[in-house]
């Protein structure tokens, strides 16, 4: 066989309880000459999805290998069963969440795996990165259209809960939107935001810090996070007050900014600017009372173009946030806000893990297919969570690397005294952590 390792995944599967909660879920859409369960079938196409693949038709390489993933469907089976359930969309994707959220608890209780970036006060806090994306469509699908950068696909928004800097992170939503949605729009934010929340155990939704970019940082989402009962780290426009901030702010508000690892980062300092700023309200539109807004100058890089917000010579980003309290320096809050870049990093891995090109014509098709690639994602995720210490290397490793040194090892399956046994190459380089995480997750 071809992909032992993937043999962690079914692994996980069971442990999460996957299995038993979907087939449970989608009973109500098995037809009654159906030999295959529509939980299996998803789960089948998760997997496929999982290591690597883009559309149905990988399937197949999961159904080649009945000895690890027992039987599977066929192609004509699977795409007859998403024609059915694109039919009842949103019930099925209510479903197929209620699913995740659960299956997510379980993993959560067995490991959390949130830990906070270097020099955060308690080093627990739960994290939600928002931040949405464009999915380029190359033939005529419904819902796409022409973006905001003048491409063709469409617009979903993600929601991700960083591991920190010792780990990945869990994929919590993927709402998929046209092409032509406003990178900007604070109900979709909302929205989604709403979905993450869902995701997340019961007893993790009491400290939860939302971060994002300035898109939408704005009053009406501010005011729901808030109501929310919730922390945030946004991104914060230059606008005429703040540049009116930075031209009266005394040079020894400026402090030395920091790295990631909490040492002095040359060339770049910190200040906040909330003092120096003209009152915060304008109308009827009032800002949070306790909004801090929080610069970061730089000087950049050789050869970079200056902008019109940039002062002598210095560039200038802000952001703004309502975290207060010991421990909470401005330069530890302006590393804590600088690390929500790693956001990117989780969607270029959604994107390796089967949304970089939505498959179907249909658009509640591709709303189901985007549902099933936050799963292959957790999937992946869970995975190193159940099987690996914290600390462990592997812990940081994109769905790339761990396809490439993990899942796709060869294998033989022997069959010797009534007992089914997988031999591996002797030779192969990551044996270890292979036997590591079937200890490990076997024992679940």
């Amino acid at each position: 066989m071809s992909s032992s390792g993937a043999l962690l995944l079914t692994e996980t599967i069971r442990a999460a309880g996957l299995d038993r909660a979907l087939s449970r879920a989608l009973a109500r859409w098995r037809a009654d000459r159906y030999v295959h369960d529509p939980g299996k079938i998803l789960l089948d196409v998760t997997v496929a999805v999982a290591l690597g693949g883009d559309c149905l038709a990988d399937v197949a390489a999961v159904r080649a290998q009945p000895e690890v993933f027992g039987p599977v469907a066929s192609d004509p089976i699977i795409s007859r069963l998403f024609t059915t359930l694109a039919a009842d969309v949103d019930e099925v994707v209510t479903a197929i969440r209620s699913v995740h959220a659960t299956a997510r608890g379980r993993v959560w209780a067995r490991r959390r795996p949130v830990s906070g970036p270097s020099g955060q006060r308690d080093g627990g806090q739960v994290i939600i990165d928002i931040d949405p994306t464009l999915v380029t469509a190359h033939s005529d699908k419904q819902g796409a259209g022409r973006t905001y950068k003048r491409g063709y696909g469409f617009h979903p928004i993600c929601a991700f809960v960083d591991h920190g800097e010792h780990g990945t992170a869990d994929t919590l939503a993927i709402d998929l939107r046209p092409g032509w949605a406003s990178a900007m729009d604070s109900a979709d934010h909302i929205n989604t935001l709403d979905h993450a929340l869902a995701q997340l155990p019961p007893g993790e939704r009491d400290a939860v810090l939302v971060r994002t970019d300035s898109g939408p940082g704005n009053k009406d989402f501010l005011d729901h996070v808030i109501a929310a009962g919730l922390e945030y780290s946004v991104g914060f426009k230059a606008s005429n007050r703040v540049a009116a901030a930075i031209e009266t702010i005394p040079d020894q508000a400026w402090q030395p900014a920091l790295d990631s690892n909490g040492d002095r980062r040359e060339g770049a300092e910190v200040a906040e600017l909330t003092r120096w700023m003209p009152p915060l309200t304008r109308g009827q539109d009032e800002w949070p009372a306790q909004m801090r807004v929080i610069a970061r100058r730089e000087r950049p890089h050789p050869g970079a173009q200056l902008r019109l917000t940039d002062h002598n010579g210095w560039r200038v980003t802000c952001f703004a946030t309502n975290t207060r309290g010991p421990g909470w320096t401005i330069p530890v809050l302006e590393v804590r806000h600088r690390q929500r870049a790693r956001c990117e990093d989780r969607i270029r891995a959604l994107k390796d893990t089967g949304l970089r090109n939505l498959p179907f014509h249909g658009y509640n098709q591709n709303r189901i297919w985007v549902e099933i690639v936050a799963l292959a994602a957790d999937l992946l995720a869970w995975t190193q969570t159940l099987a690996f210490e914290p600390t462990a290397d592997i812990r940081r490793w994109e769905p790339k690397r761990l396809r490439f040194r993990i899942l796709a090892v060869a294998g033989r399956i022997i069959h010797t005294s009534r007992r089914h046994l997988l031999r591996l190459p002797r030779g192969w380089p990551w044996n270890h952590y292979i036997d590591h995480a079937w200890t490990s997750l076997s024992t679940a």
